[in-house]
């Protein structure tokens, strides 16, 4: 019988989710030839690797101990009682974040071979502007700290609090970086994709100043 179906959602989820990365890495190194950057030979990546790799693990780990532990360690109630008067908002949260999971899917779909965990500089991957990316330069990313979100609601703790302050920057450093890197590869035509879209929210109208670049 699962002692929380919130933890029980979520932490399928994850682990879906990140056993897509490793199926989406390997499919694009046999069937492609190209690395999917899990080693990353970029200077930032490589610094913030290190540091993001142990918060991925505590992601997934944590939904685990609530699920298997309990939510009395969380300072809750017994959320299967809806005694907390949590366990509604945990349990929509957990799926939306199925749902985010799911867009996440579609994403890589969209993007084939050119997706990667990080930026690979010796590769020239294709500029992909169209769906969801014909609105927001990196959805799977704004769609990976929406789970986190979704994460923290279903999970109330301060360690996923910390794990998900964390995640957020390094997405938000991750996106910059790859900016930088196709601008250098694409140029004008990465510059104008820019003035069209959001980095993780749609823009509301396109803009002509070079400063857009970079929001």
């Amino acid at each position: 019988m699962v002692s929380d179906l919130p933890s029980a959602l979520l932490s399928a989820t994850l682990f879906a989710y990140w056993s897509g990365v490793i199926v989406k890495s390997l499919v694009n190194r046999w069937r492609h030839g190209r690395s999917a950057g899990i080693w990353p030979k970029d200077r930032i990546e490589r610094l913030v690797w290190p540091f993001w790799t142990p918060v991925i693990g505590l992601w997934i780990v944590l939904p685990w101990l609530a699920l298997f532990c309990g939510q009395r360690w969380l300072g809750l109630a017994n959320p299967t009682l809806g005694e907390s008067g949590l366990f509604a908002p945990r349990l929509v949260a957990a799926l939306l974040g199925f749902i985010c999971f799911v867009a996440t899917v579609a994403c890589w779909q969209h993007m084939g071979k050119s997706w990667s965990m990080a930026v690979v500089p010796k590769e020239r991957t294709e500029l992909v502007q169209t769906g969801l990316y014909a609105v927001v330069r990196h959805p799977i990313y704004a769609l990976s700290i929406a789970l986190m979100l979704c994460s923290l609601v279903v999970i109330p703790w301060w360690p996923m609090l910390a794990v998900a302050a964390i995640h957020c920057c390094f997405m938000a450093i991750k996106a910059r970086n790859e900016e930088r890197f196709l601008l250098g590869v694409h140029g004008e035509s990465y510059a104008g994709y820019c003035r069209r879209t959001g980095r993780f929210f749609p823009r509301l109208r396109a803009t002509n100043g070079p400063s857009s670049l970079w929001k």
